[in-house]
């Protein structure tokens, strides 16, 4: 168990460092009339909601597809994005 949270944890927090959630969350940051905690409350929350919607929607699909398959297709959508993100410069 503590192995899937760490794989979950870093591949989560690769994915996070850089993109626009997190350059949305730095302009919102850098207003000098809002708290800080308030952005960072914000932000964290919207996070835990998303991935909460990831997990409640992924343990809906394992019911109707395998995981072997719901694997595949996740990791050819990864690969797409990155070759998408390659090529689109």
């Amino acid at each position: 168990m503590l192995r899937a949270f760490f794989t979950v944890f870093v591949t989560v927090f690769l994915a996070e460092i850089g993109d626009k959630t997190q350059l949305a969350t730095m302009l919102f940051a850098s207003e000098a009339k809002v708290s800080k905690w308030v952005i960072f409350a914000g932000s964290a929350l919207a996070l835990v909601l998303a991935a909460a919607i990831g997990v409640m929607v992924g343990a809906q699909l394992e019911r109707f597809i395998a995981p072997r398959t719901l694997k595949m297709v996740a990791g050819i959508g990864f690969i797409a994005i990155g070759a998408w993100t390659l090529i689109s410069r």
